[in-house]
């Protein structure tokens, strides 16, 4: 999208999603990445456009992955887990695998912000899950270590104006979205099949 012939102004905002759409109807912004569709009570004449899915991949500091004991996921039970906020979509689905596997972390603190979740996490603070197409990137950048993987969906929506997509600054952002960064990392099964078992 920077790389565009014409220039693009980039301006980013991190809201609440209902807080996201009342601005993209009145059209201070031309599109929203979120990690739900809209929902229909929104009352927001907009589209929601599958960016992608993947699963999720949980991270500790080495000092906090030395003293969870036993394999993954049961070394979880009783370590300290970070928690995306009540707004993060993939938050409930987080507790309900946990929850099947009888595994109950103690919540050390809960975040609206992921860069804030993650950077407490790399500070030590404790446990915490980010989508697998990041995972390599945070092995790479960061002194972390990869507890395992989940298969918990977590998907990511642009959501605009256009029911086709023609905005050039639109269609590179989900180009890139659906060709670079989620092109290896789609789950087996869809999500409706997911929840149900």
């Amino acid at each position: 999208m920077l790389r565009l012939a014409e220039p693009v102004r980039l301006d980013c905002r991190e809201w609440r999603l209902t807080d996201l759409l009342a601005e993209l109807a009145v059209h201070r912004l031309d599109l929203v990445i979120a990690d739900r569709g809209m929902p229909p009570e929104s009352g927001v004449r907009a589209y929601n456009h599958l960016l992608g899915e993947c699963g999720v991949a949980f991270f500790a500091a080495p000092e906090v992955a030395r003293r969870l004991e036993g394999p993954f996921p049961r070394s979880l039970d009783g370590g300290p887990l970070l928690l995306p906020g009540e707004d993060a979509a993939v938050r409930p689905r987080l507790l309900r695998w946990l929850d099947t596997r009888q595994v109950r972390p103690r919540v050390m603190g809960e975040f609206d912000d992921p860069a804030l979740l993650h950077a407490f996490g790399r500070a030590g603070l404790g446990v915490f899950a980010v989508p697998q197409v990041v995972a390599r990137q945070m092995l790479r950048d960061h002194d972390l270590v990869l507890l395992g993987k989940a298969d918990v969906v977590e998907q990511f929506y642009a959501i605009s104006m256009e029911r086709r997509v023609t905005h050039p600054a639109l269609v590179a952002v989900g180009n890139a979205a659906r060709r670079r960064l989620f092109a290896r990392h789609r789950p087996t099964a869809s999500p409706r099949r997911r929840a149900a078992r």
